[in-house]
């Protein structure tokens, strides 16, 4: 198992840089407190809240570009075989 992680700024950025790119009116800030706002909520509901499973391997992404964290995932997963 792969648990993938990134700063809450960076996936806001992502994010923001999607919406932006799709030509939607979006402020960073509101996406971050968005994004911090939901990260929350889904890591403290009642039913299957969303947590990183004990045998997963987690890998951070921040600062990654997404071909280089492709990469990144399937050289932990080769380093692993």
């Amino acid at each position: 198992k792969i648990f993938l992680t990134a700063s809450p700024e960076e996936r806001a950025k992502r994010r923001y840089d999607e919406l932006i790119s799709k030509g939607v009116s979006a402020d960073y800030e509101a996406v971050l407190a968005d994004l911090k706002t939901r990260d929350y909520n889904d890591s403290h509901r009642e039913i299957a809240p969303l947590k990183e499973a004990d045998d997963a391997i987690t890998i951070d992404t921040t600062g990654y570009e997404l071909n280089e964290s492709v990469e990144l995932i399937f050289q932990t997963v080769k380093d692993l075989l």
